[in-house]
């Protein structure tokens, strides 16, 4: 199966690296074929082209960033996080051939429990917050907002 995927951190590269690393060896291990768009500080690594996009089977998002998912149209993506591409790209991968096998182009989230057990084995009782909070929040709240707000 052809699948492409995008992986994006917003403090670097070495996460969305090691997460585009990982999609990439176990999806041949499972005998798929996976080409890997790195998104970072320093710029879009290995970009996808269109004609990549147009022969993959399904789309993996694992990105702590915002993604244009324009160029996925009619596709079956899986949106998971850079976390979940570096310790669960077996899950992700699955869900993604899964997505595709069904004949499906929705746009699903990652079914990963990963983050689930380490929140537990931290001691937070696995509490977690709706993954838009965790992804940000207010921009405006932000250290650069409150730095430009300081210097202005």
């Amino acid at each position: 199966m052809k699948i492409v995927a995008i992986t994006s951190c917003p403090t670097g590269i070495a996460h969305s690296q090691m997460a585009a690393e990982n999609l990439r060896t176990t999806a041949e291990e499972l005998g798929h074929d996976v080409s890997v768009e790195v998104q970072g500080a320093m710029g879009t690594q290995d970009e996808l082209t269109a004609e990549a996009i147009e022969a993959a089977d399904a789309v993996i998002i694992a990105a702590d960033t915002s993604v244009n998912r324009d160029r996925f149209e009619d596709k079956p993506v899986v949106n998971g996080t850079v976390k979940d591409g570096v310790n669960d790209a077996e899950g992700l991968i699955g869900q993604a051939v899964e997505l595709a096998e069904s004949g499906s182009t929705a746009a699903v989230e990652a079914e990963t429990d990963v983050s689930d057990e380490e929140d537990t084995a931290a001691g937070t009782g696995g509490d977690q917050q709706p993954a838009d909070e965790q992804l940000g929040g207010d921009p405006s709240k932000g250290l650069f907002a409150r730095l430009k707000r300081f210097l202005g």
